[in-house]
């Protein structure tokens, strides 16, 4: 019998209906148990950590990562897996970094939550959860089938740090516009795994240092002088997500390129990603981006905001010489980009 250990911090999985502030609340695990005698079927010995109080996900923190790959770490020999029930709004982010926290991670961490709160009649967590708990503790042959952070939705698993959010009223949530997904849920769990990470012949390591000293520059049409100068003039800053237009493209006004300028020579860490969902940032395909190469912007290739923005985090954490520290933003580390065009199909 596997076991699985489920940490609760919260989200619209575990809230009701309050009649009398006509809003919804959080609950204890507690009710959602009662909401799901299903999972004493299953046939999986499985044990609970709840915040308390729970947390909403719009007000995740890197301490609650570090909280979260803690708790992990002291139960890790433990349990065969662990399902993270987490509220779906920052659920790509928390993904993200554990992915990157946990090095050399060889058991699933598996992500779920739902739209619906578990107590409507139509809710979506009772399939989620089930299905997060069966995939947390699937073997073939003895063998580990998925050893990632992933996130299970809507009766799709992807690759944490692959997964964005992308609807706020379907109950299919989350997408990976640049990885397949990992496995498919029908009468069937259909297993994906030529495009799962193999299982690491090395002990787990936990990396806790989160350096969050880091901003966004969004482009779009219009941006003025006063307001990129004013994010990128944060004090302590140490690395900026430049989310550009396309392929990497920003604007060539000298004044743009002389602000960027002014930080990379400091030894801030500016990350180019692309504000679509789907593709790669290619510096220098456009004459548009040369300028951002001859600057030192590092290309972040095809990863999302929500891997991007924590990816910089961890890296700036690990105290790295600058040329390390850059290699390591353009390296493939759990995943999260492809460093060349490839055609996943």
């Amino acid at each position: 019998m596997s076991k699985i250990l489920i940490i609760y911090t919260g989200g619209t999985v575990g809230m009701i209906y309050d009649e009398k502030t006509k809003a919804l609340r959080p609950i204890g695990f507690n009710e959602i148990r009662n909401n799901l005698p299903e999972l004493y079927r299953m046939g999986i010995d499985f044990y609970v950590y709840a915040f308390n109080p729970p947390i909403d996900s719009s007000d995740m923190q890197p301490e609650i990562w570090v909280e979260l790959a803690s708790i992990i770490e002291d139960r890790y020999d433990r349990y065969d897996g662990f399902v993270i029930l987490h509220g779906s709004d920052t659920m790509s982010f928390t993904a993200s970094a554990l992915s990157f926290m946990l090095e050399n991670l060889s058991k699933p961490v598996i992500l779920t939550g739902s739209q619906l709160p578990i107590g409507k009649i139509r809710t979506d967590a009772k399939e989620n959860i089930i299905t997060a708990m069966e995939i947390a503790s699937t073997r073939h042959n003895g063998q580990v089938v998925v050893p990632e952070v992933c996130i299970y939705f809507d009766f799709a698993l992807f690759r944490g740090n692959r997964s964005k959010k992308y609807n706020a009223e379907k109950f299919e949530a989350f997408y990976s516009m640049n990885y397949p997904p990992l496995a498919e849920a029908g009468i069937d769990i259909k297993y994906k795994t030529q495009f799962v990470l193999p299982v690491p012949d090395k002990p787990l390591k936990v990396h806790k240092q989160l350096d969050d000293n880091v901003t966004v520059l969004k482009m779009y049409p219009g941006i003025t002088r006063k307001a990129v100068e004013a994010i990128l003039s944060v004090p302590g800053l140490r690395g900026v997500v430049l989310e550009a237009f396309g392929s990497g493209n920003t604007n060539t006004q000298p004044w743009f390129i002389e602000s960027l300028k002014k930080v990379t020579d400091k030894g801030v860490l500016v990350v180019d990603i692309t504000q679509c969902d789907g593709g790669s940032v290619e510096l220098g395909k456009y004459e548009t981006s040369q300028p951002l190469q001859q600057i030192g912007v590092i290309s972040g290739h095809d990863m999302t905001f929500e891997a991007a923005v924590t990816k910089l985090m961890f890296v700036l954490g690990q105290g790295l010489d600058p040329e390390a520290t850059r290699s390591m933003i353009e390296t493939s580390l759990r995943g999260e980009l492809t460093p060349i065009n490839h055609d996943w199909e």
